[in-house]
């Protein structure tokens, strides 16, 4: 038999791990935020957030002064050393490697202060980072946290965390291409669609760059280019010709991902093939294909319900 004092602490106990977790829900979207940021995997970050969740189980929170900061130093941690890690995986992908694509339906700016990293082709860029770096840029621009808080979390000066966010910046701005308003991403976009749907090369070839490229991700599992292709006119033809061969049977869905419209084709009820762009002024500048199904499983959600039949129709098959 449990004595009162014995059910005070356990009640107390109850109490306390209560409390601990509303307070890591409270700080859920920002910490998968930054997991998801940081490795391009939403499976990861997911897996990095509950990696997390138990050590702040087991942590005398007692002696924790600020929840926030101590759980965005263990998930930016764990982060680094999931990056690590995943590197050796990475050089024996078959064929390109994109990031998993994220519904950012809701939050546009996925968990952020700002919807910077977040972006599929900015997602890709940070994968050439240095880990450190990664999270020294994603921890500044998307999280705008001080170079102090960020040179303390990676356990490093304040001087060292600007040159480390510095250099990451100079690498994403020698790489990136200038992003357009959403109202000409909208018309780059309409066109884009009008094109293929239609089958028009020639219509199709306006909305793209003279250098854009087109990245497609099958994992080895399914169907899907192996190298990257370059150029207004192969990247249309292929496009064009992929559509063709795919699209019999799937149906194409607008969904938001990664902050930004993306097209979403469905078949027999599943996610067959994301596709992501990068627009710039001059037009879209990269078609991204997310084919390997793995990627695509937390995107089922976007698809709407299939309609039940009608009565009428019901009975029709009865007869």
């Amino acid at each position: 038999m449990v004595g009162s004092g014995g059910r005070d602490l356990a009640k107390g106990y109850a109490m306390t791990l209560a409390t601990a977790l509303d307070e890591f829900e409270r700080l859920r979207p920002r910490l998968f935020g930054i997991a998801y940021r940081m490795t391009g995997a939403a499976g990861e970050a997911e897996d990095v957030v509950q990696d997390a969740w138990v050590r702040w189980q087991k942590t005398n929170r007692e002696t924790v002064r600020n929840a926030e900061a101590f759980l965005v130093t263990v998930v930016t941690r764990l982060s680094i050393n999931a990056v690590t890690s995943a590197r050796a995986t990475r050089e024996t992908y078959i064929g390109p490697w994109l990031p998993e694509p994220v519904s950012t339906v809701g939050d546009p700016a996925l968990g952020a202060d700002r919807a910077e990293a977040l972006e599929m082709a900015v997602v890709l860029l940070l994968e050439r980072l240095d880990p450190r770096e990664r999270a020294a840029y994603v921890l500044r621009e998307a999280f705008d946290y001080p170079y102090r808080a960020i040179g303390e979390l990676l356990e490093t000066s304040e001087a060292n965390a600007r040159q480390l966010a510095r250099r990451a910046r100079e690498h994403v701005g020698r790489e990136r291409h200038s992003s357009v308003d959403p109202e000409q991403r909208a018309r780059i976009m309409t066109a884009f669609v009008a094109a293929a749907q239609a089958g028009d090369l020639a219509a199709l070839e306006t909305v793209l760059t003279a250098d854009v490229v087109s990245i497609s991700d099958g994992g080895g599992v399914v169907s899907a280019a192996r190298v990257p292709l370059q150029g207004r006119d192969k990247v249309a033809r292929f496009f064009l010709g992929a559509l063709t061969k795919f699209a019999v049977g799937s149906y194409p869905l607008l969904v938001e991902c990664n902050g930004g419209p993306a097209v979403l084709t469905v078949r027999d009820g599943e996610p067959d093939t994301l596709l992501a762009f990068e627009v710039t002024e001059g037009g879209i500048s990269t078609l991204m294909f997310v084919r390997n199904p793995g990627k695509l499983t937390r995107l089922r959600s976007l698809i709407p319900p299939a309609e039940p039949a009608s009565g009428g129709q019901d009975r029709a098959a009865h007869e």
